[in-house]
């Protein structure tokens, strides 16, 4: 993967609009929308957290907050492949079954290792994201019909493999695979370690490798892309290659830390991924956002979850009812940016 000194700027002002220097060129406005744009979801967690903080005792606790980056670690892996996907402009509704059949197979696999369980999940699940991405640029599929159809694929092929029980594989007890998931350092989990490790390697090539402007370059203007030379088709199916891998070791990490394979895990989860991507400031449309945007939409997700356990809303309904309202609120602000940055 080459670097690149240069970014590219194929159609469009988002596609000039790298992490660390929002807006640059642009007007006061433009500038003002687009530090909305790829700032406001770390401006609304912090201001959430410090509300809860106030509100409830238990809330801004060490283990408590330790918690919630766990439970969003998982997450937060699977939101990191959609975030190159919605970048491209594509979408990817298939990474909720390839969670799922990623915990089976590493479960199934930690019998043999903990190479195995790493390894066979990535490669089953890196097929269906590499089958989606051949759909999609050579056969010209959308990416919604493709994905949907993948979606029901990987959950019929995860429920023909085992006995459609809810726990099907156990990882074996003291394995190297399952002290992955449930161990820690400083105090805080490996797999939190793991998802900084793996957004901070998502920076780097969104940012300065010829691959991820190219990913924001497709986005903005894909046929301006392919005009300009830019290895569109084989970005798009590295894209949904990785979109399959990370979706399937994020599913590995679930396993490993709940010592088991469920065949019932995932469920929406790509609704999930989709809302952290958006409402961390990434365009549905493609062409502008963020990885570090996405990672604060993740974290937002889980600290809504954790105040409404607070409440005492056990029916996770409440959940789906408030991210839901986050996600119009984010997508009606994205619209009035859009059109702000037009005038």
């Amino acid at each position: 993967m080459s670097t690149v000194d240069t970014p590219v700027t194929a159609g469009g002002p988002d596609a000039r609009l790298p992490e660390g220097d929002p807006g640059e060129g642009l007007s006061r406005g433009e500038r003002l929308a687009a530090l909305a744009q790829q700032r406001g979801s770390l401006v609304v967690l912090l201001l959430t957290v410090l509300v809860a903080s106030l509100v409830f005792d238990t809330f801004g606790s060490v283990d408590n907050l330790r918690d919630i980056c766990l439970q969003s670690s998982f997450l937060a892996v699977v939101a990191l492949g959609m975030s190159f996907v919605i970048l491209t402009g594509g979408i990817d509704l298939s990474v909720g079954s390839v969670y799922a059949l990623g915990g089976v197979v590493a479960a199934w696999a930690s019998s043999h290792g903990t190479v195995a369980a790493l390894v066979a999940p990535v490669v089953v699940c890196g097929a269906v994201g590499l089958l989606n991405g051949l759909l999609i640029v050579r056969a010209g599929m959308a990416p919604f019909i493709v994905t949907l159809t993948t979606l029901l694929f990987a959950r019929g092929l995860l429920l023909s493999v085992t006995t459609e029980g809810s726990v099907t594989r156990v990882v074996p007890s003291g394995s190297a695979f399952a002290t992955m998931g449930q161990g820690s350092a400083l105090g805080i989990g490996y797999p939190v370690w793991i998802a900084v490790g793996l957004y901070a390697l998502g920076v780097l090539v969104l940012q300065r490798t010829g691959f991820g402007q190219t990913v924001l370059a497709i986005g903005s203007n894909e046929d301006a892309a392919r005009l300009m030379g830019l290895p569109v088709g084989s970005v798009l199916l590295r894209v949904y290659v990785m979109s399959g891998v990370l979706a399937g070791f994020g599913g590995a990490l679930a396993a490993a830390q709940a010592s088991s394979g469920v065949t019932t895990t995932g469920v929406g989860l790509e609704l999930s991924a989709i809302s952290a991507v958006v409402i961390g400031g990434t365009l549905l449309t493609g062409g502008a956002g963020t990885t570090g945007g996405t990672l604060a939409g993740v974290l937002l997700l889980g600290v809504i979850a954790n105040i409404i356990n607070q409440i005492g809303f056990s029916n996770s309904n409440w959940q789906s009812v408030v991210n839901g309202g986050f996600l119009v609120l984010v997508v009606v602000i994205q619209t009035f940016l859009a059109r702000r940055q037009r005038l």
